[in-house]
């Protein structure tokens, strides 16, 4: 229906090994009105691929960062220059099918109450994706690889960190698919394919640029869970992730963001309910971890 349809954003940083796919596949989206690709300053063709795709298909604008102010900050701004009621964060390695975001924007009309066949007309559609009067989702789809291994992102609870001192197996944040729910419930779905309604994006400030790579996404999902909102994935939505293209280049950077990303969100929710000890054994923990995770990462980049 008119007025329904879906912002597809990007946020591309030496992503040429997949950006071409996953632009192709976005043209050929159904419900797709807007794609906005924001390139963080790549230094391989990326640019050049998002420009051709651009001189080819008017729905596609990109913003040229002359630096890198990360993940979050790049969301924005392709939410900013965007006007479609629903957002679609989309990673360059993610690779939708052709129903994919439509297929997750039905799953959205049902959590909120439109039913299968969407709103009654546009005023309802407005009030309730755009002022955000109404039931609110954001929604992920089930990950997997090239092989069709299940990426544990898709599915997680949320980070405990004190827990996590008491059980080391806490700290897998990953939940097993509930294959008899078409849509499961969960703590929080992956940024690299998430669905959501512009009005609860702005509502709750969109996604918090204190963050340069990774959490972000737990964040965002842990706010709009605070602010009324069902956070699911859509188990029969599969999308294929070709995972760490833009992290290859810069494994260490990217685990430094990555921990720094954790320690941020503890202090963000769960700091101040613990005390000084605690909050000394989650931060040993977060940083104790990060040169084994910077080794193995700098080796699988060596390796590939």
């Amino acid at each position: 229906m008119s007025g329904a349809g879906i912002a597809a954003i990007v946020v591309s940083y030496d992503s040429e090994e997949t950006l071409d796919d996953c632009l192709s596949r976005l043209r050929a989206a159904q419900e797709v009105e807007e794609i906005r690709v924001v390139d963080n300053a790549s230094r391989d063709g990326s640019l050049d691929i998002v420009q051709r795709h651009a001189l080819a298909d008017p729905r596609l604008r990109f913003i040229a960062n002359p630096d890198n102010p990360g993940f979050a900050v790049a969301c924005n701004q392709g939410t900013a220059a965007s006007t479609a009621p629903w957002l679609a964060f989309v990673n360059p390695d993610c690779l939708v099918e052709a129903d994919s975001l439509a297929r997750l924007r039905t799953h959205a009309h049902r959590a909120i109450g439109f039913g299968e066949d969407g709103p009654r007309d546009v005023t309802e559609y407005v009030d309730v994706a755009v002022h955000g009067q109404g039931g609110d989702v954001v929604l992920g789809a089930d990950l997997v690889d090239e092989d069709g291994l299940h990426d544990a992102a898709a599915r997680r609870r949320d980070p405990e960190f004190a827990a996590m001192l008491r059980d080391p197996a806490r700290r897998q944040l990953g939940i097993a698919m509930d294959p008899s729910q078409p849509l499961q419930a969960v703590d929080a779905v992956s940024g690299a394919l998430m669905l959501m309604p512009r009005g609860l994006f702005e509502r709750i400030g969109g996604f918090d640029e204190g963050y340069r790579l990774h959490a972000e996404d737990l964040d965002l999902c842990r706010r709009a869970r605070g602010a009324g909102a069902t956070v699911g994935c859509a188990n029969d939505v599969q999308v294929v992730h070709v995972r760490g293209v833009s992290s290859r280049s810069r494994p260490l950077f990217v685990e430094w963001h990555k921990h720094r990303g954790f320690w941020r969100y503890y202090r963000r929710f769960d700091a101040a309910r613990d005390g000084a000890f605690v909050r000394a054994g989650v931060f040993a923990m977060i940083w104790m971890r990060f040169p084994l995770a910077a080794l193995r990462a700098a080796t699988r980049s060596l390796r590939g």
